[in-house]
C-alpha cells in the first residue's frame, strides 16, 4: 500500500516493495475484532521493523481523541505493553498507554489503561496487538487477556502464511488509521493470506497518487490523513531549534507524501533564504536560496499566500522553469501564528517563508491531501517563525551582552590572561555576567568576575553600570574590599530591586602578593606550579546591593611563578553538585591536565567540562591568568591596528622583523612574519574591527596572539554546495600555511570576538 499503508520486502528484490491490500486486510479485521470483544475505545497492530530493533504502528483503529495518544514507534527494551509482550510473549497490561508521561508536558497520564498480545506464530515474532480501555472501566479480567491473546494467534498466523509467500513483514512510515466498526461488519480473514483483498489494488490511473487507509473502509483515508498532521503538530510543539522543525517536517511531511526533497525558505529583505533541508534537495536550495520575490516563480507565488501544486500533468500549462511530464511539487506559503490567530491572511506581508516538497515525477494531489498539506503548512509556519523569533532574540542579546564585556584583555607584564564568556542557550535571554581586568595607578592588576541576578535587559544594564563603576574605583587606587563597599552603595542608589555577586583580585606582579574580597562570589581557584589545587579563601560578605552590616573584608595570599588563577561564575558548575566550590576544582583540575600550560585550551576544556549549555540556565563567565613570575618575564610586543587599515599587515611585519632581530632570534623571523601577515590580514578582512597584536618570547617558542572584537565572527556557510563557496566563509591559504609552519595554532572566543593564536618552536642551539 502507497501513503502511509504496509511495506512487505520481497527476498527476490534489493529493495522494499509496496504491496497494496493483503496486509491491510489481514490487519483490519483483527483490530476492529480486538476493540469490539475488549469494549476497547482503539486497537493497534503493532510490527517489527527490517532490523528487528522497534516497533512501530501499522495500523490503529479507533476515534480521535484515543488513536492520537498510542504511539507511534518505540524500542523493544522501552517501558510499553506492546514491547513487553514481544519480549516475553505474554499478554502484559499497563495503567498508561504511554508510561513515560514525564516527557509529556504536564506529566500528566493519559486516562486508559493498556493490553497488548504477541504475535507469536512458532518461531516468528511479527509484534504485538494492544488494545486501549477507558481506566473507568477496570482492569483486564481472565477472560479478556485469553480473547486478547486468541485474537492475536489468529493474526500471527495469517501474518506467517503472508510472510512465506511475500517475505519478512514490517510496517509502513506511519501507520494506517480506520474507524473501529463491530466485529461482524470487519471483512473475514483471507483463506489465502497471498491473495489480495477485493477492492486493495491501487486505482487505476494514479499514477503518483498516494492511497491513504484501508480500501473499501469508510473514513480510513482521512483519518490517516489526520495522524501525520497531529503528529506533526505534536513534534513542532516540542520544536526548540530549526533542525527540531525540519526533523518534524521530514518524518510528517516529506516521507508520507513520497517526496524526493524538501526544503524551508524563510523571507527576509525581499529575499527567500534556506533554513532547512532534506531529501535530494541540492537542486532546491540553488534554486531557493537568495531567488528574489518579485520573480515570477512558484515559490514566489506561495509567498504571495498561493499554494502552487505542480502535478506533472502534461496538459497543464507549465510554470516558469519547470518540465511538467518530469517534476511535481509543492509550493506551500509558511504564514505566521500571530497573522494566523489574530487577523484573517490579506497579503505577503503575514508570510514567514515557503515549504517546497519535490516529487521524482508525475503526481496528482487530491482534495484532501492538499487540504492536508495547507494544514501543515500553518503549523511549520507558526514554527519557522518562532524559531527564528527566538533565534534573533538570542543573537541580540549575545550581541548586546559582549558589547559590554572588555574588548580586549589589557596586555600585562608578567601575568598572561585569557577569557570567556557563554551564555545560557536554555534561557534565550542577556545575562549579567561581566569579567574585567583593570591595571591600577600602583601597578598592580585588578581582575574581576561578577554577576548580575537574572537575564533580563535590566541586568545587563546594571552590569554595564557596575563593570564601569568598579574600572572607575580602581584606577582611582581603591582596595578590593574598598572597591566592592563603594560598588555596593551605588547599586543600592540606582533603583533596581537586583543584586549582585562579585569576586576582586588586586594583584602586584612583582612580588606576587594578592589581595582578595568577595561579595556573595566564588572563591577564585589558583593552580599551583607542581600541579596542587586550593582555594583563595577570603570572607564571604555579602552580595552588592545588601546592606552591609560590617564593612566588606578582604584576604592576603601571594602566588608563586607558574601558578595560574581562575575566577569564574557559578554558570561553570552543575548545581546539582553538592559542594560547587569542590566542583569547580575538581573540573580545573581535570581540565588542567588536558591543557597542559596553554591558557587558551584550558579554558576551552573547562567550557568543555561545564554543563550544557542547552539546557543551563546560567551565563558563564571565566578569567584565567597565569603568574609568570618576577625572574621569568617573557619578552613581549604589541601592536594595535586600526579596523580596516589593510597597512597594518606591512606594519606588523616590520614589528616581528625588529623584535626578533632584538631578541636574536631572527632564525624564526621569516616564517613568522608569513603567517603573521596571513592571519592579521584575515582579521582585518572579515572582523572588520580594530586588531590587537601580541607577541611573546619565550625560552623555547614564539607565540602570537592577533585579537578581533567582530561580536558575531564569520563561519562557513552552511549553504556552500558548489566550489565557489561563500564570500563570508571564513577560510583560504592563510590557514594552510598557518598549519604548516606554526608547531600549534588554535581560534578562541574571547568574550566579545575572537582569538587566533599560533606557536613557533625556536630550535635548539
Amino acid at each position: 500500500m502507497t501513503g502511509s499503508g504496509m511495506v512487505v520486502r520481497d527476498a527476490r528484490e534489493d529493495g522494499p516493495v509496496e504491496i497494496p491490500g493483503d496486509l491491510a486486510a489481514a490487519l483490519h479485521p483483527a483490530v476492529c475484532e480486538a476493540a469490539d470483544r475488549l469494549k476497547a475505545v482503539a486497537a493497534a497492530v503493532y510490527l517489527l521493523t527490517a532490523d528487528g530493533a522497534e516497533l512501530k504502528a501499522a495500523m490503529i483503529g479507533g476515534s480521535p481523541p484515543s488513536v492520537f495518544t498510542l504511539p507511534g514507534r518505540m524500542a523493544l527494551d522501552a517501558p510499553y505493553a506492546s514491547a513487553r509482550a514481544v519480549s516475553d510473549g505474554t499478554v502484559a497490561v499497563l495503567a498508561d498507554p504511554d508510561p513515560r508521561a514525564d516527557d509529556r508536558p504536564g506529566g500528566t497520564p493519559y486516562p486508559y489503561t493498556v493490553a497488548a498480545a504477541p504475535l507469536w506464530a512458532g518461531e516468528h515474532r511479527f509484534g504485538a496487538l494492544t488494545v486501549l480501555r477507558p481506566e473507568d472501566r477496570g482492569g483486564y479480567a481472565d477472560e479478556d487477556r485469553v480473547a486478547l491473546r486468541t485474537i492475536g494467534d489468529r493474526l500471527a498466523v495469517v501474518l506467517d502464511a503472508l510472510a512465506a509467500r511475500r517475505g519478512p513483514i514490517t510496517p509502513g512510515h506511519l501507520p494506517v488509521l480506520v474507524p473501529v466498526f463491530d466485529a461482524a461488519r470487519a471483512q473475514p480473514y483471507p483463506a489465502d493470506a497471498g491473495e489480495a483483498a477485493p477492492g486493495a489494488e491501487s486505482p487505476a490511473g494514479s499514477a503518483g497518487l498516494a492511497v491513504w487507509g484501508v480500501p473499501g473502509v469508510p473514513g480510513s483515508a482521512g483519518l490517516s490523513l489526520m495522524y501525520p498532521l497531529q503528529r506533526l503538530a505534536d513534534m513542532l510543539n516540542r520544536a526548540t531549534t530549526m533542525d527540531h522543525v525540519v526533523g518534524a517536517a521530514r518524518f510528517c511531511v516529506m516521507s508520507p507524501f513520497h517526496a524526493r526533497a524538501m526544503v524551508l525558505a524563510s523571507v527576509g529583505d525581499g529575499r527567500l533564504w534556506v533554513i532547512g533541508h532534506s531529501g535530494d534537495s541540492s537542486d532546491l536550495v540553488h534554486e531557493l536560496h537568495g531567488s528574489v520575490l518579485h520573480a515570477h516563480t512558484p515559490a514566489a507565488q506561495a509567498v504571495a499566500g498561493r499554494a502552487i501544486f505542480v502535478s506533472g500533468d502534461p496538459d497543464r500549462p507549465a510554470a516558469e522553469g519547470l518540465d511538467h511530464e518530469m517534476y511535481a511539487a509543492a509550493y506551500l506559503p509558511l504564514i505566521g501564528s500571530r497573522h494566523v490567530i489574530d487577523v484573517p491572511f490579506t497579503g505577503s506581508d503575514h508570510v514567514v517563508g515557503v515549504c517546497c516538497l519535490s516529487f521524482g515525477g508525475p503526481r496528482r494531489f487530491a482534495p484532501e491531501e492538499r487540504a492536508v498539506l495547507t494544514m501543515m503548512a500553518g503549523r511549520l509556519g507558526s514554527a519557522v517563525e518562532r524559531i527564528e523569533l527566538t533565534r534573533k532574540r538570542q543573537a541580540y542579546a549575545e550581541c548586546l551582552q559582549k558589547r559590554l564585556l572588555p574588548p580586549v584583555l589589557p596586555d600585562v607584564p608578567r601575568l598572561t590572561t585569557t577569557a570567556r564568556y557563554q551564555p545560557a542557550a536554555a534561557t534565550y535571554e542577556v545575562g549579567g555576567d561581566w569579567y574585567d581586568l583593570i591595571e591600577s595607578p600602583d601597578e598592580r592588576v585588578v581582575l574581576v568576575i561578577g554577576d548580575v541576578e537574572g537575564h533580563t535587559l535590566e541586568s545587563a544594564a546594571v552590569m554595564g553600570q557596575l563593570r564601569s563603576a568598579l574600572a572607575a574605583y580602581a584606577t582611582e587606587g581603591h582596595g578590593p574590599a574598598a572597591l566592592l563597599e563603594r560598588t555596593g552603595a551605588l547599586l543600592s542608589r540606582l533603583g533596581t530591586d537586583l543584586l549582585a555577586t562579585c569576586c576582586v583580585v588586586a594583584l602586584d606582579t612583582a612580588d606576587g602578593h594578592a589581595e582578595v574580597a568577595l561579595a556573595g562570589h566564588p572563591a577564585p581557584l589558583l593552580r599551583c606550579s607542581d600541579g596542587v589545587v586550593h582555594t583563595l579563601e577570603a570572607p564571604a560578605n555579602v552580595p552588592l546591593g545588601v546592606a552591609a552590616p560590617t564593612p566588606y573584608r578582604a584576604r592576603e595570599h601571594t602566588l608563586t611563578a607558574g601558578s595560574v588563577l581562575m575566577l569564574y561564575s557559578d554558570g561553570l558548575v552543575d548545581p546539582r553538585v553538592e559542594d560547587p566550590g569542590d566542583g569547580a576544582a575538581a573540573t580545573f583540575r581535570s581540565a588542567a591536565l588536558e591543557a597542559g600550560a596553554d591558557l587558551e585550551k584550558l579554558a576551552d576544556r573547562l567550557l568543555t567540562e561545564a554543563p550544557d549549555p542547552r539546557r543551563r540556565r546560567d551565563d558563564v563567565a571565566l578569567l584565567l591568568a597565569r603568574y609568570e613570575g618576577a625572574e621569568d618575564v617573557p619578552r613581549t610586543g604589541h601592536l594595535h591596528i586600526e579596523a580596516r587599515d589593510l597597512r597594518g599587515a606591512k606594519e606588523v611585519r616590520g614589528l616581528v622583523h625588529d623584535l626578533l632581530c632584538q631578541w636574536g632570534l631572527t632564525e624564526v623571523s621569516e616564517d613568522l612574519q608569513l603567517v603573521t601577515s596571513e592571519v592579521v590580514t584575515n582579521a582585518l578582512i572579515h572582523a572588520g574591527t580594530d586588531v590587537d597584536v601580541r607577541l611573546r618570547a619565550f625560552a623555547d617558542r614564539v607565540r602570537l596572539e592577533v585579537r578581533d572584537s567582530d561580536s558575531d565572527p564569520p563561519v562557513p556557510s552552511p549553504f556552500s554546495l558548489s566550489e565557489e563557496g561563500s564570500a563570508e566563509a571564513e577560510h583560504g591559504r592563510g590557514l594552510f600555511l598557518v598549519d604548516a609552519l606554526a608547531s600549534a595554532w588554535n581560534s578562541s572566543p574571547s568574550g566579545r570576538g575572537k582569538t587566533v593564536w599560533l606557536e613557533i618552536a625556536i630550535p635548539a642551539s
